[in-house]
């Protein structure tokens, strides 16, 4: 399939959703040997699609990129490729133990037509900032025409992403985007990356995001829009709505509503806490929500707090009542 001109951050605007990597029944089974269904990956990167997503990354840490082989990463890659067909915009993820893996994962996704990556760090050995930023710069150089979403993730990649690490990525074209956990820094990450970067901070930020800066902070990435894509396209149109306006009300009541629904899912000890089971939450939540099929988790991330995963499930069946509200015209 003929891939598009490089990305560039002009072209990151909306809602970026997130999947997970749909699994058969027995995928929790170490003997399964081929554990997603691709059919289910199918059927939701078309639904979010015609639901109104602006893009779709996957295989990331919910997205069980590290518990999949490669034979099941590749052929999960091509079916979203074919199943997008140019609509929009296909981030898989290359994330693996070293720079050489990473470049043969990143080159099949370039040749199968996907846009870029959602790239996580090395994580064996924690990075120092030159190390870190020259990872990124050698993917770069070795696979020029995909474009690169920096996944920062403190907790899954042993590494705080600090401000010398954004001025360091900026100066490489093909990163034009990241997964951006907490908008405390944003304002500074922004002005050291000089707008080069745009960041996406979680769904439940943009709000807070789109404020500091209307006319640069346009687009956040999803973890629920695979919960029911209704709510996700919501939150975004009332802020783009918001922006053109200046009447921030019906914005800050569609926040007001999800704000409560998706606090279920964060366990007693916050980010940290969470991130020792977000596998699992998120799973539980996407299940419950009843919009997709997550399936079981694999191994060897397979059991979680009974109390933290009725608390995924109250934020799953949330975000469902949410989305018919939307769709009923009532949010």
């Amino acid at each position: 399939m003929a891939r598009r001109d490089r990305l560039t951050v002009n072209d990151v605007h909306g809602a970026w959703a997130i999947i997970p990597t749909p699994a058969v029944d027995n995928a929790e089974d170490w003997r399964c040997e081929d554990s997603i269904d691709y059919d289910e990956v199918a059927r939701a990167v078309n639904g979010l699609i015609e639901g109104g997503v602006d893009a779709v990354l996957a295989q990331g840490t919910f997205g069980e990129g590290a518990t999949i082989t490669w034979e099941e990463k590749k052929k999960m890659m091509e079916v979203m490729v074919e199943t997008a067909r140019g609509r929009k915009p296909i981030f898989v993820g290359v994330t693996t133990l070293n720079t050489r893996d990473t470049i043969k994962q990143l080159k099949h996704a370039r040749d199968i037509g996907a846009d870029g990556t959602m790239l996580g760090l090395p994580m064996w050995q924690v990075c120092d900032v030159p190390n870190a930023v020259r990872f990124y710069r050698d993917v770069a150089e070795a696979v020029p025409e995909m474009a690169i979403c920096v996944y920062a993730n403190p907790e899954a990649f042993k590494f705080q992403f600090p401000t010398p690490f954004w001025a360091g990525v900026a100066e490489i074209p093909q990163v034009i985007t990241c997964k951006y956990i907490h908008i405390g820094q944003l304002s500074v990450h922004t002005a050291v990356t000089k707008k080069r970067i745009r960041f996406l901070p979680i769904e439940f930020d943009h709000l807070d995001a789109a404020r500091i800066d209307p006319e640069f902070h346009t687009a956040f990435w999803s973890p629920c829009a695979n919960g029911g894509p209704e709510m996700t396209v919501r939150i975004r149109d009332t802020v783009r709505d918001a922006i053109k306006t200046g009447d921030w009300s019906a914005a800050q009541r569609v926040w007001a509503a999800a704000a409560p629904v998706i606090g279920h899912l964060m366990p007693p000890g916050g980010f940290a806490e969470f991130s020792r089971y977000n596998i699992q939450l998120d799973k539980a939540r996407i299940n419950a929500s009843g919009w997709m099929k997550a399936g079981p988790c694999r191994p060897p991330y397979l059991t979680a707090p009974a109390n933290y995963l009725e608390g995924a499930v109250k934020a799953g069946k949330g975000w469902a009542e949410l989305c018919a509200k939307v769709r009923a015209g009532e949010l």
